[in-house]
């Protein structure tokens, strides 16, 4: 039973944590736009593309809780959870997300950095930075770090994983299809 709610709790605080990255994400304005006290306020076509996004996160997050927190047989990690949100705001939205190994082990085949960006990527969130972003193939990239806890090294670095002396984090990779003409740059 207490298995259980472990389980069930940390599949809630990684959502909720995830949530909120997506919501800093969506949220924050560019420096463009930063030009008096009113720094927060976007355009309407951008509040309605970024409120249509958070919206669509939302609603995907809350489908995939009930689907995977409410049934203790089935529950799963929270990180696998969320790929089951990527896939259906990727079907939406046509907006990419998936997970990097960044200085561990990584979990499945499919998290090893692939592009060179993101091997780059992984190596500049390793050594501290907390994003790294690109335009290139169509999309706006962004690697976020997400940090891993003793909880999840645990699990990442094997059963038997002592505490880590240095911090170790995973990659967000949010792909983000974008119109480029000859005067837009990185």
């Amino acid at each position: 039973m207490k298995a259980t709610w472990l389980i069930r709790t940390g599949i809630l605080c990684g959502c909720v944590g995830l949530l909120y990255l997506a919501a800093a994400f969506c949220a924050e304005p560019d420096a463009s736009e930063a030009k008096d006290d009113k720094s927060h306020c976007v355009p309407v076509a951008t509040a309605r593309d970024r409120a249509k996004l958070m919206y669509d996160i939302y609603a995907a997050t809350l489908d995939t809780m009930h689907e995977r927190y409410f049934h203790g047989d089935r529950a799963i990690v929270p990180a696998h959870a969320m790929e089951d949100i990527f896939a259906e705001i990727k079907r939406q939205s046509k907006v990419e997300a998936r997970w990097i190994s960044v200085n561990m082990k990584p979990m499945s085949i499919n998290h090893e950095p692939k592009t060179e960006f993101e091997k780059r990527a992984a190596k500049e969130i390793a050594s501290g930075k907390a994003e790294v972003d690109i335009v290139e193939d169509g999309y706006y990239r962004r690697v976020g770090a997400i940090p891993l806890g003793d909880g999840c090294i645990s699990c990442h670095g094997g059963l038997f994983q002592q505490p880590s002396k240095s911090p170790k984090f995973a990659g967000l990779i949010i792909s983000v299809p974008v119109k480029q003409d000859s005067s837009q740059s990185e």
